[in-house]
């Protein structure tokens, strides 16, 4: 048993690309040994900027003697399908093995030598690595037979215990030497093998273990801020990017001018991050302090004071020019810059940003207008030059109070877009939003305002916290509404994985919104003004003549998101389904109250007992394709009360109609048990239809669950397939009617169970 050692020397590999990298080399390298035959242990994955190195612990020295076995065709066949075999093979017919009436192919291979593996495996890792951007050098570089790599491939070392594999990649041979770092130690080093490879490395200032470089950074950095007495704000990235940049990381503190700080902490933030690669630090105020940590690759002599000065002289360029963009920003007003946006186009079918604004605008306001986005006056919020709505003056209306929200929300909507063609946002396009936030504040607009700028783009991806504050609350929604009902009045739905324009979290964001903030929200209302006015504002007769279709299609969409966010929330599926198969529901807060209820009485006993009772009754009304009491129709010339329109407000009319059927269509005296679920049913009919249409579904469910020990008995004790006609069309009628019952709270044949 062996250690193998592989070693692929480059020029600097980009930060980003390693992890893919170390990942890519251990899987090809798995594969070529899997395909030899050569079982493999622990496997170590390294790299650095300047190489990858892997080793593979406890190869054997040779792999083992196989037989290669290959079916051929029957000793019956053809000699033309023989002929063809042999062909295949190489083999003649006197070396082939014939069993139980068929030819077999039987080749013995001898063990390899796992070094002459190896060095045919190396090649051929180097030639299939798939890097996202690679290279040819040199003057092979003519030819596309030449090798490709990340940068120019400079050195290979491949030892396998103390003993070279020699291969060869373009003018690249292995060998026993390497380099160590490019300015703490200048010539080759000789390796021995795997056992000394880490040690002779770090003795000339190579870490090549990347987690070890990434602790690194990261105590270094804290240690480095803590000195200072700040605080390093942590970036996890930010560590990683740093630790594949160096090979002796060596973390720095240095301070730029507080003058900067005048900026936006996040712009300085970004700035430092995406430009530098620098982390930043707070004070013990937990505010932005004026001090960075750079991560310079040497051990300076000056302690790194002059490594220090270079990048404070460089972000303090940086910071310059973000410092000018804020104040050029500033010197024009948002509703100015906002006129801007009719000089960019959103889509070619939904016109400019502008357009958009104008549509969102619209919406936010009738959000508020119809009071489905209102004030919380249990958290008043403070508008400058206002008295929080929740404490407006003696005499005040609740209109006028909703009719200063629905400004807000309006002017919020009109301006949230404005940042997008401002200098800084231009520059670092992360801050959309953000930046628009701090302008309204410059320009003294309402907080409120302000806030809903800011956040209007929130909820923006899984675990974001959904905004509460009700101008940002109607803009948000809006937005997410106009975007998707906009892109599904064109045709341009997600199809499978694909979702160019991100409806789908667009969705997920708006779903979020509605449930956090509990707002009763007629989607199919709001669905359909977003869709009108889009028809409306590019008179568009062919998006018009849709609307019902699209109305529909955007409905079913927010139904499958729905059921994907409950499914990752813990609710089951076939709950969901249940609740949504009654149909007719999009107040989504009342119909995820409703499964919620259904969630907590199916884990009761009482839950699981009754939808037991349901199956067996919705199984024997199936088998005997029971519907209603036909005979009893004919006789009175009613309707069947189940077939009236699917309203709850008749609920209660029908449970009655159907109490009254059965006293007039006994015409015999009913069992004790079979009364007794009659009777539990006129008491549990309208309970439950009232206790529903209060929206009160823990009570709806309680009420089912009176049902569940007269059902038991009435399975126990009474036969419903009577021989006598009328008592058989009666308990089939009442079996009915307990399924009907059921069906007025949930769809109980959704449910698994």
């Amino acid at each position: 048993m062996s250690d193998f050692l592989l070693e692929l020397r480059c020029e600097e590999i980009p930060a980003r690309m390693q992890k893919g990298a170390r990942a890519d080399l251990e899987k090809l390298f798995r594969a070529q040994m899997d395909s030899a035959g050569v079982p493999l242990g622990e496997v170590s994955v390294w790299s650095t900027p300047r190489r990858l190195a892997l080793i593979a612990r406890g190869l054997p020295d040779s792999t083992q003697a196989v037989s290669e076995e290959t079916k051929g065709p029957r000793t019956s066949a053809p000699d033309q399908a023989l002929d063809g075999f042999l062909r295949k093979t190489g083999l003649s017919k006197d070396q082939l093995t014939e069993r139980d009436g068929v030819w077999y192919a039987v080749v013995e291979k001898p063990g390899r030598a796992v070094r002459a593996v190896l060095a045919e495996a190396i090649p051929a890792i180097v030639r299939a690595f798939p890097w996202p951007k690679s290279m040819r050098w040199g003057a092979a570089s003519l030819s596309t037979e030449s090798p490709r790599w990340v940068r120019p491939l400079s050195g290979i070392v491949a030892i396998l215990g103390e003993n070279l594999v020699e291969c060869q990649v373009g003018e690249i041979a292995s060998g026993f030497m390497t380099l160590g770092h490019r300015f703490h130690h200048s010539g080759p080093i000789t390796i021995g093998g795997a056992d000394d490879y880490q040690e002779k490395l770090r003795a000339c200032h190579v870490i090549v273990d990347h987690a070890e470089r990434e602790g690194i950074v990261r105590e270094m950095a804290r240690a480095a801020s803590l000195a200072e007495g700040l605080t390093l704000i942590e970036d996890e990235g930010l560590v990683v990017e740093n630790a594949g940049l160096t090979e002796w990381p060596v973390p720095l503190l240095g301070r730029f001018e507080e003058a900067y700080l005048d900026v936006p902490p996040e712009v300085i933030q970004l700035t430092a991050r995406v430009n530098q690669k620098y982390f930043v630090c707070e004070d013990a105020a937990g505010k932005l302090a004026n001090a960075f940590v750079c991560t310079a690759n040497i051990e300076a002599a000056d302690g790194g004071a002059a490594i220090v000065d270079g990048n404070r002289k460089v972000l303090a360029a940086r910071l310059s020019d973000a410092r000018f963009f804020w104040e050029q920003d500033r010197k024009t007003p948002l509703a100015e810059q906002a006129k801007k946006l009719e000089r960019i186009t959103f889509h070619v079918k939904l016109g400019t940003v502008a357009d958009k604004v104008e549509r969102v605008a619209k919406l936010a306001r009738w959000l508020v207008e119809e009071g489905i986005v209102k004030h919380n006056s249990a958290q008043p919020e403070l508008v400058e030059g206002h008295a929080p709505f929740g404490a407006l003056s003696e005499g005040a209306s609740t209109g006028s109070a909703r009719a200063e929200l629905a400004d807000l929300a309006e002017q919020a909507a009109r301006l949230a877009k404005a940042d997008l063609v401002t200098e800084m946002v231009g520059e670092f396009p992360e801050l959309q939003g953000l930046m628009g936030g701090y302008y309204a504040r410059a320009e003294r607009l309402p907080d409120s305002v302000a806030d809903a700028i800011r956040d209007h783009y929130k909820p923006v991806g899984h675990g974001d916290e959904a905004p509460t504050a009700p101008v940002t609350v109607a803009v948000s929604l809006a937005d997410k509404l106009d975007t998707i009902c906009a892109f599904f009045g064109i045709d341009q739905k997600p199809t499978g994985s694909k979702d160019p324009f991100a409806l789908r979290r667009a969705a997920i964001g708006a779903l979020d919104l509605i449930s956090r903030n509990g707002l009763r929200l007629p989607l199919t209302q709001a669905v359909r003004g977003a869709l009108a006015n889009r028809a409306r504002q590019d008179s568009d007769t062919a998006a018009t003549h849709r609307l019902d279709k699209s109305a529909i299609e955007v409905i079913d969409f927010f139904a499958d998101r729905l059921k994907v966010q409950q499914r990752e929330a813990g609710v089951r599926h076939d709950l969901i389904d249940a609740v949504f198969a009654l149909g007719g529901e999009d107040d989504l807060v009342r119909l995820l109250a409703r499964v919620k209820a259904l969630q907590a009485f199916m884990a009761s006993e009482d839950g699981a007992n009754l939808l037991a009772g349901y199956k067996r009754a919705a199984n024997i009304l199936k088998k005997e394709d029971w519907r209603g009491h036909e005979g009893e129709i004919a006789r009175t010339g009613e309707e069947d009360p189940l077939a009236l329109v699917d309203d709850p407000d008749l609920a209660p009319v029908i449970a009655a109609k159907m109490a009254e059927r059965h006293e007039k269509a006994l015409s015999y005296i009913a069992e004790p048990d079979e009364k007794a679920l009659i009777e539990a049913l006129d008491a549990a009919e309208p309970t439950a239809s009232q206790a529903v249409e209060a929206e009160d579904f823990g009570a709806a469910m309680a009420a089912l669950a009176t049902l569940r020990a007269p059902i038991d008995r009435f399975f126990d004790s009474v036969t419903v397939n009577d021989p006598d006609a009328g008592k058989r069309a009666a308990r089939l009628d009442l079996l009915a009617r307990f399924r009907d019952a059921v069906h007025r709270v949930a769809d109980f044949s959704r449910i698994e169970g």
